[in-house]
């Protein structure tokens, strides 16, 4: 079935037909690297790296160019490099590395091209420039602000009425604002922070033209897809559609959003044991955090679980199941070592649920079917019908970014050499104390694994063990 996707735009799912079938463009918004992530900033790039392996699947590795930016030029940047009293380089460098680090964990494939806001300046100016001669922009006591009034289409993304917008607005945020709902395009720097020169003066970019300025820059317009959280609907992707229709003179324009981007697509809100993450409540969540101390494929297993338009609530539960969930898959490889593969292709079932707009619950269903498929081939000595399944399951997989591992380093945790031995000799020990019924001596064996902080989990092909999280 063809691949379909919700447009937030249009408010349905749509089939995706890319402008170009040899170059099918993505943007996502990235990280701003002023800290380490947390687990919400995770959901937009694991959601996303599934539908561009669809994308290099159908279209060819080669014909697909997936950009997601890194901003470099923030307001928090500046403050954590004030607070460090370090360069701002050196912090960028420091949280950029810490973020490809944790993304590597979590088996997200790193992007085409990850433009940065400070290469870009020109093209930031430059697009500047463009709004301001179309009419849609002004200068004011060294800012360049975007007139929203010079759009008419603005508000299309998120649903919001422009003329109910600046009706309801009860305080003029700057004097120097036509309406309270302009944006900044340029801004002063203050003493101490970074600037570049301009024909308005020394300053730096707002932060919704550096993605516009980098888009065109990198991809050309119109581009394919444009995703990120919801939380970006508006302002930010508003605004992206504002500034790069009317940088083209295309503000009055039918269907103007058009020019700029075909599908926008935008993955729901994460929690954490239902209440919203917040600094104040003291529930954020550090991604770097996560990954060190439990495998990376959990955390985008739990990422993945439900559909990626629907709210997540992240919680203890959440995480136990989800290892569970993968201990289940990687144990059925584990038990078809020796059986080689006899398919490298996903079955129709898969596909279509995951080529549904993104549907990872009901790919996960077939997953879960195809390990029930191995176990019974196993059981009944039906290799033909065990490597058939285990292919399948290996390709469907890789399309989710998960059992990547070796299914027996996955068990052992990567234990040293003397644990394994000796895990395995009460293994064998257990096994020969149940055939003869005599548990004292098997309770003994359990005492002891429990000790070595091992899990023993059966199955009709015998034992596998894992080291507890």
């Amino acid at each position: 079935m063809p691949l379909t996707l919700y447009d937030t735009l249009r408010r349905e799912k749509r089939v995706f037909e890319p402008r170009d079938p040899n170059r099918v463009t993505l943007y996502v918004c990235g990280p701003t690297v002023y800290d380490y992530a947390h687990i919400g900033n995770a959901r937009p790039p694991v959601v996303f790296d599934v539908l561009v392996r669809l994308l290099r699947r159908a279209y060819g590795a080669d014909k697909v160019v997936y950009a997601r930016n890194v901003t470099d030029v923030d307001d928090k940047i500046n403050a954590r490099a004030a607070r460090e009293g370090l360069p701002i380089g050196e912090i960028t460098a420091r949280y950029e590395a810490a973020y490809l680090e944790d993304m590597g964990r979590l088996n997200v494939s790193p992007p085409d091209i990850a433009p940065h806001v400070t290469d870009h300046m020109a093209a930031i100016i430059g697009q500047i420039a463009a709004i301001v001669e179309a009419g849609c922009a002004y200068a004011a006591e060294g800012h360049v602000l975007f007139d929203v009034a010079a759009y008419p289409a603005y508000g299309a993304l998120s649903g919001r009425n422009l003329d109910d917008m600046i009706a309801g607005a009860r305080v003029e945020v700057a004097p120097y604002k036509k309406n309270p709902h302009d944006f900044v395009l340029w801004k002063p720097s203050k003493e101490g922070e970074p600037a570049w020169p301009s024909p308005w003066g020394e300053g730096r970019p707002g932060w919704h033209i550096e993605c516009s300025a980098m888009i065109e820059e990198n991809l050309g317009l119109p581009i394919d897809i444009h995703g990120g959280g919801i939380d970006l609907v508006f302002p930010h992707h508003e605004n992206e559609i504002a500034q790069g229709v009317c940088a083209h003179g295309h503000a009055h324009a039918a269907a103007s959003h058009d020019a700029y981007s075909r599908y926008w697509m935008h993955n729901g809100f994460l929690t954490v044991d239902a209440e919203k993450m917040s600094k104040s409540i003291g529930n954020v969540l550090l991604l770097h955090d996560l990954v060190r101390n439990m495998p990376g494929e959990v955390v985008r297993w739990a990422l993945l679980s439900a559909h990626y338009r629907q709210p997540l609530d992240w919680n203890q539960g959440l995480l136990d199941q989800s290892r569970k969930n993968l201990d289940r898959l990687y144990g059925a490889l584990h038990r078809a070592a020796a059986v080689e593969a006899s398919t490298d292709q996903p079955p129709p079932e898969f596909l279509a649920a995951v080529e549904d707009d993104l549907n990872t619950p009901g790919a996960m269903a077939v997953l879960f079917g195809l390990a029930s498929e191995i176990e019974r081939g196993m059981t009944a000595g039906d290799l033909t019908a065990v490597a058939t399944a285990k292919g399948a399951l290996k390709a469907s997989a890789h399309l989710m970014g998960v059992l990547q591992g070796d299914p027996a380093a996955w068990f052992e945790g990567g234990v040293d050499d003397a644990l394994r031995a000796e895990v395995e000799q009460l293994l064998a020990e257990r096994q020969t104390a149940r055939a003869a019924k005599d548990w004292p001596a098997a309770d003994r064996i359990r005492d002891r694994l429990t000790e070595l902080n091992v899990v023993v989990m059966d199955g009709p092909q015998g034992a596998t063990w894992r080291v507890k999280s």
